[in-house]
């Protein structure tokens, strides 16, 4: 069903950032930070795939990413929802349920066999898309995504997630010279500061994730 309640923006986010924590999606630890692949280590870290696991935090999320969408974009800006392979093709279907349009994911990269494909579904040349993922850190993993999309002869100016890092300097200029807006309802900030109202974390840990939210890079330096 389309949504046709437009709740505020910033509720949106507050709730989202409820409903992370809520659900123990959210994870800070200062005293022992979690590596990335990059081998980076950071005090905080967020399993957006958990939500799938819980239908009322999951529907009220997704209600909120279609009245984004709407406000946001337009509404009748896209032809179809792609979902981005693994974590964003549970999130598209629902969206794309809500917005009656046709769903399709991408590939991170092509299968190797059979067609060699990186889009499955039905995408079309001239269709607008929208890509939809979980989350996006600095953004470099939406753009190979997007250059599948363009590559069918589709368009795709506009990326919609969950949950954005907001820490990291450049993301959404890198992505608008792309050609890609960014489209979120929820960052570490919103996260950050609902902790603090709810009490969640321990205040010396939280004092220390404002601290890596506010200095990645050198909060990584000095804990490498």
């Amino acid at each position: 069903m389309i949504p046709t309640s437009f709740p505020p923006k910033d509720e949106m986010a507050r709730l989202t950032a409820r409903a992370l924590l809520e659900i123990g999606a959210v994870h800070f630890n200062a005293e022992e930070p979690f590596t990335f692949a990059s081998g980076l280590r950071s005090p905080t870290y967020i399993d957006c795939r958990k939500l799938i696991s819980y239908p009322r935090i999951r529907a009220s999320l997704m209600d909120f990413m279609a009245v984004t969408i709407l406000r946001e974009a337009g509404f009748e800006a896209f032809d179809n929802i792609a979902g981005g392979e693994t974590a964003g093709i549970p999130f598209a279907a629902l969206v794309a349920e809500r917005l009656a349009l046709p769903m399709s994911y991408v590939r991170k990269k092509p299968k190797g066999y059979g067609r060699n494909a990186r889009i499955e579904g039905d995408m079309t040349e001239g269709q607008r898309v929208l890509l939809v993922e979980d989350l996006t850190t600095d953004g470099g993993s939406k753009l190979s995504f997007v250059d599948a999309i363009r590559e069918t002869g589709a368009s795709c100016a506009w990326t919609a997630v969950i949950f954005y890092y907001d820490i990291f300097k450049g993301t959404e200029e890198s992505l608008a010279e792309h050609g890609i807006s960014l489209l979120h309802l929820a960052t570490w900030w919103d996260v950050l500061a609902e902790a603090k109202a709810q009490g969640s974390f321990e205040r010396a840990t939280l004092t220390e994730v404002e601290a890596f939210l506010s200095d990645p890079r050198g909060w990584q330096a000095t804990h490498s």
